[in-house]
């Protein structure tokens, strides 16, 4: 049996708008008691002054995403690419963030990799390659390139009912954790505007019916409220970035129980880096277009009653930026709501009630910070000196 406590230090338990003073005893990797009395452990953490949090859940992280060209990362081989992922992962576990959700990527062999302890990760839950139309978000060629657009790292080109079931019924055969489908067109893409809805209904019901036969379901990337609602009419259940998002479309969300995974972190590390890390003007277009919009999105989420994730989404160079994530997300809701979003709210989505809750009998990812995160929030994203991260009750860096 294997034990640890830590003490003296101030508790966000992942649901509460409120701090509470108390110590959380870990048995075994899993919460055995929090506020209670201090008790003997093998290890004993002073969290004096600082606070301790659940593990940070990332529902929108990719690992394969190594490269803000899609054509250079989907031509590049495999093999290299999952090696590259395998150090995103590391970084972003070293962050705080213990789960992620990685909806455009990964598969089985990586999955397989994390779960036998090759590499260090979080907890990693993979969708394979997102789906697309041909000239959809995830079609990676430009309008004069001669390429067949076929390798799909991150996303795969496919159209029509068979070709569609065969696809999803595949991605579940190899450990998939649900479905992600583009249903607008997206920044990075160079021939699809942004706004026109993608996919038939008749494709879209096909997938979400699949996945709901399985006991999965459907994320779906759509910006526009053209592209929610014909997301969500058809059965998708979280909607992804959703920037462009109006109240009468956050009403209809709410109605059918649908997440919003807002993305603000990459528009905001775009923006400023986009031009240095030689993003297509095309894309630093539409970038603008959505930049603002998408705090605005988030604002009719939380007034309709939408519950809000939190995800980063960022490609390339710009990973370093995943901390700075809950910074925006925390300019926009403020301390409490952006950190219920980023652990209990994700946990939810995820359908992991056991995570990202600070609660007994939860699994013990947890993340201590040397401060009070209601007084001073920059910590969350402060450098490694200021965490301590915890995955199943082992300290990993601190």
């Amino acid at each position: 049996m294997s034990t640890l406590s830590i003490v003296n230090g101030l508790v966000f338990d992942g649901v509460s708008s409120e701090l509470t003073q108390g110590t959380v005893h870990v048995v075994d990797g899993r919460i055995a008691s929090v506020n209670g009395p201090a008790q003997p452990a093998d290890r004993v953490i002073d969290a004096r002054g600082g606070t301790v949090l659940p593990g940070l859940i990332d529902a929108h992280c990719h690992a394969y995403g190594i490269d803000l060209n899609m054509l250079a990362l989907e031509s590049r081989p495999l093999s290299y690419v999952a090696l590259a992922g395998a150090r995103r992962l590391a970084n972003s576990l070293a962050r705080g963030f213990t789960t992620i959700r990685d909806p455009s990527g990964g598969d089985a062999g990586l999955a397989r990799a994390i779960a036998e302890g090759l590499i260090p990760s979080p907890r990693y839950l993979w969708l394979g390659a997102a789906l697309s139309q041909t000239g959809g978000h995830g079609d990676a060629r430009g309008p004069d390139m001669q390429v067949c657009g076929c390798a799909a790292h991150t996303c795969e080109v496919v159209d029509g009912i068979d070709p569609l079931r065969r696809a999803v019924r595949d991605r579940f055969r190899r450990g998939a954790h649900a479905i992600k489908i583009m249903t607008s067109g997206g920044v990075v893409s160079l021939t699809d505007p942004i706004r026109i809805p993608q996919y038939s209904p008749e494709e879209i019901q096909l997938v979400t019916a699949e996945a709901a036969r399985r006991g999965s379901y459907v994320a779906a990337h759509a910006y526009s409220p053209e592209a929610i609602m014909h997301s969500i009419d058809n059965g998708v259940r979280t909607i992804e970035h959703g920037n462009l998002l109006d109240a009468e479309t956050a009403v209809a969300m709410a109605a059918a129980g649908a997440f919003l995974v807002p993305t603000l972190v990459t528009y905001d590390a775009m923006d400023r880096r986009g031009g240095d890390l030689g993003m297509a003007a095309i894309s630093r277009q539409k970038n603008s277009e959505v930049l603002e919009a998408g705090r605005k999105a988030v604002e009719l989420a939380r007034g309709a009653g939408v519950r809000v994730g939190f995800g980063t989404d960022l490609m390339g160079p710009l990973e370093d930026e995943q901390l700075n994530g809950l910074r925006v997300q925390i300019e926009v809701d403020g301390v409490f709501l952006a950190l219920q979003s980023a652990t209990s709210v994700n946990a939810d989505l995820i359908r992991r009630p056991d995570l990202g809750r600070v609660q007994e009998g939860c699994a013990a990812d947890l993340l201590v910070v040397d401060a009070d995160v209601s007084q001073k929030p920059s910590v969350l994203w402060d450098g490694p000196e200021h965490r301590t991260v915890i995955q199943g009750g082992t300290v990993l860096v601190g």
